[in-house]
């Protein structure tokens, strides 16, 4: 899952923010507006941006800060489809177990660890990760191309139709009919 900040719940907190007399709020509180882990919601743009490097390294930065269960969940979850990004594969897996053993309804871990599971050749596990994703959330765009390409894999369509275009021998150069037909 890649980490998206709640704009509504942002812009709502602005609102209220804004109504809200000067003498109403003690010299304690602290406003903040934004996201509250700002290297994962850095990382994931910068994987939603193609740079996996920097994706990755900011999650890991953030993943250091990480407030609670959910920021983890998103952090890690992330890391999972960082690694695939930068072709590691092998890093990828634990952290997208790592989400799935805390949350086994997490459709897009399902959906991320497929493609792992793809790129080191464990179809069987694949297949049951997008299986289980589409079970979660059935009309995902994301899984039925990921279902795709493990079709492509392990079932690739081969042409049935063999063209050749060589001419014979007793064809003359610019003569379209086969050698073999009599006028």
């Amino acid at each position: 899952m890649i980490f998206e900040p709640n704009t509504r719940c942002h812009v709502l907190l602005a609102a209220l923010l804004l109504a809200a007399s000067p003498a109403t709020l003690s010299e304690e509180t602290k406003t903040v507006i934004g996201p509250r882990n700002i290297d994962l919601y850095d990382g994931a743009n910068a994987l939603m941006a193609g740079d996996g490097e920097e994706g990755v390294r900011l999650t890991l930065r953030g993943l250091q800060l990480a407030q609670g269960p959910r920021e983890e969940k998103i952090g890690h979850s992330n890391l999972c489809a960082g690694y695939l990004l930068i072709n590691q594969p092998d890093e990828a897996l634990p952290h997208c177990n790592w989400v799935l053993e805390r949350d086994d309804t997490h459709w897009r871990t399902h959906n991320n660890r497929a493609l792992v599971y793809m790129r080191l050749e464990r179809f069987e596990e694949a297949q049951e990760d997008i299986r289980k994703g589409q079970e979660l959330r059935p009309g995902s765009k994301n899984l039925k191309i990921v279902k795709g390409m493990y079709l492509d894999e392990t079932q690739p369509v081969r042409t049935n139709i063999e063209v050749d275009d060589r001419r014979s021998a007793a064809e003359k150069p610019g003569d379209e009919r086969p050698a073999d037909v009599v006028d």
